[in-house]
């Protein structure tokens, strides 16, 4: 175990109903082949050992006896395997045949346990690694034991397969785990069952705080292997209650620590939505929450910088559509363009089309003079070389939208996104301020992405092809001056991707990823594409800058929270402004 990943199997092997000693040894194969594999714990199903239709048979005290006999011989077949297993059989308990749970390692018998009579399991040596079983998904026992402070619920089914029932079973998995902050394991029992009035199909499933982590498919007869993060579900699990009404001591268990391979996947583009119609309800959500400004500051304008760049385009997108909603009309934005030194011909010309096909009320004002004449008062020799430089076009601009706005009872509308937040790329007093930030939780590529949604779903040809111009558009501020009519100062070139900077920005704020973890998981992801200095050079980055930049989000205008984590100071994110990086950089400098 390393960084908090558990490495854990949902097992469901062929059997042969009512023979528990031939099981059991199909059983010891199973375990056998996951503890290869790297498993630390497996799961099998309900009433594994002698199959969980055998009906009344189940009455009969030699069956029950039988699967007593055979899980002795399970404990003796696996007596070298430290895997933890939950294994399901029937026990004669107060007279009757219950389903009951076989907790093991090593060959031992933990404790045998039932809806009745839950327990946790904790592991000695991970912190906040404890188990709890139940049996045939029932939701009570759940709560109870997540509630008593199981990070990980372990579920042995026994439920028929039909139509559907393979979706159901992982939406509720997801949901269970992300309402009770756990890790989920379900086997379901499989081939070999009675087929008299069903058919079992083995099907397994993984999910982890809301997410399907693994799923085998339905008659595959696959073990499904993967591992869970501890560290994630500790984290997800920071506001979660914890009330137990389990009085018991939890039994112990061990695990070996050591470098568990990752062969779950993770998204690489964490803050985009599956569901393209989210890209939609992102962009409702901006205008909405602007709108409700607009209006309630008894604005008659909204004002805003267009620079032709994505930020600022999905800024306008989101002020013509706020407009409209607050009774408006698009007229009533207006859309400034600032051309200084650095602004090319491209962007200047995609800024104007922009305004002019939807329909807002566009200006251009050129601030080249206006800078020049402010660097020559400070007594600045107009070299380009250095912040002020870059700087004094940003705080220009801003003037310039802040002064406008007052002329016409306006509202600035900020453009910059929280992947600049995150990182400080923004001039302190420029671009860094508005008077309501429409794009504040809207990561760079979901910025991309609701752009582009927009592209392919408007009906105007003209904007469309603009806007898809605007895409391709390398990301820049364009405060440095232009190369042969080319963008001189591309951003990715100078901080690294956004994929990157947001996949990290993602886990750290989610899931208090600490550096180390994060470029595992960077590497596991992105690996392929970026090789090992490249993406320690970009967690350097980003550690240095996330942690440095505080100072500029501890003072950030207001802003809709739209992505479920953020960097707000009010609502999202919490942090001093003179925190030192070290500990982080430190970190980082072991991995290379």
């Amino acid at each position: 175990m390393k960084n908090g990943f558990i490495k854990v199997a949902a097992l469901s092997p062929a059997i042969v109903l009512t023979d528990c000693e031939t099981n059991a040894k199909l059983a010891a194969n199973a375990l056998k082949d996951a503890a290869a594999l790297g498993a630390d714990v497996a799961v099998f199903p309900e009433m594994y050992l002698s199959g969980a239709t055998c009906g009344d048979l189940l009455k009969n005290r030699a069956l029950v006896n039988s699967a007593s006999a055979a899980l002795e011989t399970f404990l003796e077949l696996t007596s070298d395997i430290k895997t933890v297993c939950f294994i399901g059989y029937p026990a004669f308990v107060g007279g009757k045949t219950k389903s009951t749970v076989a907790v093991c390692q090593s060959g031992e018998l933990l404790d045998i346990v039932s809806n009745e009579t839950p327990r946790l399991f904790d592991c000695m040596d991970i912190p906040g690694f404890k188990i709890g079983a139940v049996i045939g998904s029932d939701r009570d026992t759940k709560e109870l034991l997540c509630h008593a402070g199981a990070t990980v619920v372990v579920d042995l089914c026994a439920t028929q397969e039909t139509i559907g029932s393979a979706k159901s079973v992982c939406r509720r998995a997801c949901a269970d785990s992300e309402a009770l902050a756990c890790a989920y394991i379900r086997a379901n029992a499989g081939i070999g069952e009675s087929t008299t009035d069903g058919v079992y199909s083995g099907h397994c499933v993984i999910a982890e705080c809301g997410e399907l982590i693994a799923e085998s498919k339905p008659f595959s007869g696959e073990a499904l292997i993967t591992e869970i993060d501890i560290e994630r579900i500790n984290s997800a699990r920071s506001d979660f209650s914890i009330d137990t009404e389990l009085e018991q001591e939890d039994i112990i268990f061990f695990i070996d620590e050591k470098e568990t391979s990752l062969t779950r996947s993770y998204s690489p583009l964490p803050f985009i939505p599956t569901d393209e119609n989210e890209l939609d309800l992102a962009l409702e959500i901006q205008a909405q929450a602007l709108a409700r400004r607009f209006t309630c500051t008894y604005s008659k304008k909204l004002v805003l910088g267009i620079s032709g760049g994505l930020d600022s385009t999905l800024a306008i997108l989101v002020a013509v559509k706020a407009a409209k909603i607050a009774g408006k009309t698009a007229h009533d934005v207006i859309g400034i363009t600032m051309p200084c030194f650095g602004t090319t011909s491209r962007t200047r010309s995609n800024a104007e089309i922009l305004c002019v096909e939807l329909g807002v009320d566009f200006r251009c004002i050129n601030i080249a003079k206006a800078v020049t004449q402010h660097l020559s008062d400070i007594g600045h020799s107009g070299d380009p070389e250095g912040v002020a430089f870059e700087n004094s076009q940003a705080r220009e601009r801003t003037q310039i939208l802040m002064d406008l706005a007052n002329m016409e009872n306006g509202l600035v509308v900020g453009t910059g996104d929280l992947s600049e937040l995150a990182l400080g790329w923004a001039t302190y007093n420029g671009d860094h301020m508005s008077m309501y930030s429409v794009n504040a939780d809207i990561p760079k590529t979901l910025v991309r992405r609701i752009v582009a949604r927009y592209a392919d779903t408007c009906e105007n040809a003209t904007l469309a092809s603009a806007l898809r111009d605007i895409l391709d558009t390398p990301v820049s501020p364009e405060l440095l001056p232009a190369k042969d009519g080319e963008i001189a100062q591309k951003t990715e070139d100078l901080l690294g991707p956004y994929e990157i900077h947001d996949f990290l920005l993602y886990h750290t704020l989610k899931y208090g990823a600490s550096p180390e973890k994060l470029f595992r998981l960077v590497k596991h992801t992105y690996g392929k594409d970026f090789s090992d200095s490249e993406l320690i050079s970009y967690l350097t980055t980003f550690a240095r800058r996330f942690i440095t930049q505080q100072f500029k989000r501890s003072c950030s205008p207001d802003g809709p929270k739209v992505c479920e984590v953020g960097l707000s100071p009010r609502a999202g994110w919490h942090a001093p402004s003179d925190a030192s990086p070290a500990v982080w950089l430190r970190e980082i400098e072991k991995l290379k």
